[in-house]
Formats: C-alpha cells, structure tokens, sequence
C-alpha cells in the first residue's frame, strides 16, 4: 500500500476590469447598520465614548484657563 498522489484544484479569484462592485455591500445601508450595533451595544458605547469625551472636555477647559491665566 503506497502513497497515492492526490491532484488538488486550486481556485482563483479574478475580477473582471468591467464590473468591479466589491465594497458596495459594505455601503449598502450603512446608517442601518450602525444605528443597530449602537442600540445593540449601547453600554459599551457609553463606557467608550464617556471618558474619552471627558477627557477631551478636561483638556480644552485646563487650556482655556491656563490661556486666561497669562493674560494678566
């Protein structure tokens, strides 16, 4: 009983230089489909967005202030 070669076929991708629509599934309803993972995952939004707009709030309050510190 010997090893017995084994063709194997290989596949190829190509696209065709007159239609060309690959991304336009991902455009497709695209307000869609963030409203549904921000409804689906809205905590998780909360946690992320709320200590990095915090601290972007902090930071443009601390340079105005220092800004205003200066000027007497």
């Amino acid at each position: 009983m010997g090893k017995q070669p084994v063709k194997l076929k290989a596949v190829i991708y190509a696209l065709s230089p007159f239609q060309q629509k690959i991304m336009t599934g991902l455009w497709k309803d695209l307000p869609e489909k963030i409203h549904h993972k921000v409804s689906e995952n809205w905590i998780s939004t909360i946690l992320l967005l709320a200590p990095v707009i915090g601290t972007y709030s902090y930071a443009q309050h601390y340079i105005e202030k220092e800004k205003l510190e200066h000027r007497f």
